[in-house]
């Protein structure tokens, strides 16, 4: 075990506690979403956070350095088997040990096991509904793995969408079906209608971090998400992405991208104000992340850090504590949280703290 882990971590490893495990490694595999797990109630709260690290899982196979992609896919086809096959789940465990990376994630990873039997306590219906939806992430990620061997190079704009649906437009969907499942608020109807956008909430989120992340993804993970159409058009290739000679057309290239990207979180933010304001705690899950992108893509359109070796594009600590704050207090006012949009979409919003 790792001593820059938490002792809380350790501790859960240590004595195979599968919930205390769950409970602690969440906030250090995203910080974003353990602010808003946290506040699901019950069963709900479970499955969200459950779901969350199994999707992290997959994630963290998906871009693993160095290995073949025939391992790869073979690891994803044990992490699905897994649910109900403990053989299929050692293989899993022994095939992820040697992995290297984050040390958070590869503990997560290296301790899917535990993950499961957390899951397993969850209602039956709830299960199978975290189950389709992983299955069919899982499933996108592996056939992305094998159709481009030396590292994931997205082609064309309806390629990249396929490709956000796997890894983003699957969690709306199961997070609108566990909504549903877990909140009386949200009738069939209304559920009808969060459906027809959930796609959209995720997607938005997927493509705000894939812009803000162009270099690291080129460096950490040898993976581009820009299309070579977009980058072709304008006069450059992926080969160049990095390029300083090329900086300015690689960032015209992104345009299409940021484009979308707006497209989709005004789908988001109507996706956040359909939710009833009787279900309060998933009002204040969706809030955040929606006004954290809005802030992020407003300065990724003015930067040209994502596209520079070891560039990213980061909002400051005092906005994310300010946009925490502001949309915790909002999050019940569809008119406050229009508002609240439009300003964060002009300039930085950051509160004054003693």
């Amino acid at each position: 075990m790792n001593p820059s882990l938490n002792a809380n971590i350790l501790a859960a490893v240590e004595r195979r506690d599968a919930g205390r495990f769950c409970h602690a490694i969440l906030p250090v595999v995203s910080r974003t979403f353990a602010l808003g797990i946290k506040l699901l109630p019950g069963a709900l709260g479970q499955a969200v956070l459950d779901a969350y690290l199994l999707c992290r899982i997959a994630d963290t196979v998906e871009d693993a350095p160095g290995l073949d992609p025939q391992v790869k896919a073979a690891m994803f086809d044990d992490l699905l088997a897994a649910f109900d096959d403990r053989t299929a789940l050692e293989r899993f465990l022994v095939s992820v040990a040697p992995l290297q990376g984050d040390i958070a994630h590869l503990t997560l990873t290296q301790n899917t096991d535990l993950v499961l039997e957390h899951f397993a306590s969850l209602p039956e219906k709830t299960r199978a509904m975290v189950r389709k939806w992983v299955t069919e992430m899982a499933g996108g990620m592996r056939k992305f793995v094998l159709l481009y061997p030396n590292g994931i190079r997205i082609q064309t704009i309806e390629e990249y969408k396929e490709y956000c649906y796997y890894v983003a437009g699957t969690v709306g969907y199961m997070l609108t079906d566990l909504w549903h499942e877990h909140s009386s608020s949200i009738n069939v109807r209304r559920y009808g209608i969060l459906r027809e956008r959930c796609r959209a909430f995720a997607e938005a989120l997927q493509t705000v971090n894939i812009l803000k992340d162009v270099a690291l993804d080129v460096e950490k993970e040898n993976s581009i998400y820009v299309p070579e159409e977009l980058l072709r058009a304008h006069g450059s290739t992926q080969s160049r992405i990095l390029a300083p000679e090329f900086l300015t057309r690689n960032r015209e290239a992104l345009t299409q991208l940021i484009q979308l990207a707006w497209h989709d979180l005004e789908e988001a933010r109507n996706y956040l104000l359909l939710i009833p304001r009787r279900a309060v705690s998933i009002r204040l899950f969706c809030i955040l992340p929606l006004l954290l992108a809005y802030a992020t893509l407003r300065d990724l359109v003015q930067s040209t850090a994502m596209l520079r070796p070891g560039g990213s594009v980061k909002i400051s600590r005092r906005e994310v504590k300010s946009l925490l704050m502001t949309g915790s207090l909002l999050v019940m006012s569809n008119w406050a949280v229009r508002r609240l949009v439009r300003r964060v979409r002009l300039r930085a919003f950051e509160l004054t703290f003693a």
